[in-house]
């Protein structure tokens, strides 16, 4: 075990110092079962952890993490749909009030689809067609961010695909249904790793806000 000896030693950690203050909190959840109000859609990339950025306890937030916080359309064709089968889960199974789509500066999977928009990547065939989902994010990207360069487009591409994914949500019946009933909330958000700014979806203004500290 000594390759993952980091881990362990994380755990005994985790076991001797932040379990017995939380032990009550765990056996409760073992018996009554989670009920998240919150289901977060984040990125993989682990500089972007969720429970940390949010101070969440265990049993708060229900996460589903990929490359680049992509919701899919709705659709039932295919096999592995892993993010739709979260969202039925999450919905449709815990009722959750809140999904959020939690998207972040200097996203990996944002800039692969810049650098390979239009030139597939044969030695990532997943990846490439994975992040073809921000395809209808970049025409959202105006002219004038076009020319702010390569940071400019990459942070505009990171807040498109997020409100992308947003619009995406409401192509599941069940998510739009009960977004019009005023029974679940769609957020965006955007998270800043080398400043910890976050900011949030204001879709009146089709803009992100930044949260005051």
């Amino acid at each position: 075990m000594t390759q993952i000896a980091p881990l362990i030693d994380g755990y005994r950690t985790f076991r001797s110092q932040a379990f017995p203050e939380t032990r009550q909190l765990y056996r409760e959840l073992v018996e009554h079962g989670q009920s998240p109000r919150v289901m977060i859609v984040s990125c993989c990339d682990s500089r972007v952890d969720p429970t940390t950025i949010f101070s969440a306890q265990p049993g708060d937030l229900f996460v589903v993490r990929n490359v680049a916080n992509l919701v899919p359309p709705h659709e039932l064709r295919g096999d592995n749909h892993s993010v739709s089968a979260a969202l039925e889960f999450a919905v449709l199974g815990l009722n959750v009030a809140h999904i959020m789509v939690l998207g972040h500066a200097g996203c990996g999977g944002v800039k692969a689809f810049l650098e390979g928009l239009s030139r597939p990547n044969p030695d990532l065939p997943f990846v490439t067609k994975w992040t073809s989902l921000l395809e209808p994010a970049s025409a959202r990207i105006s002219l004038d961010v076009e020319e702010q360069g390569v940071e400019g487009r990459q942070r505009a591409m990171e807040q498109a695909a997020i409100v992308g994914s947003l619009d995406n949500l409401r192509t599941f019946p069940y998510i739009d249904e009960r977004v019009v009933q005023g029974t679940i909330a769609l957020h965006g958000a955007y998270f800043d790793i080398a400043t910890g700014d976050l900011s949030v979806y204001d879709a009146g203004r089709d803009r992100f806000v930044r949260v005051d500290q």
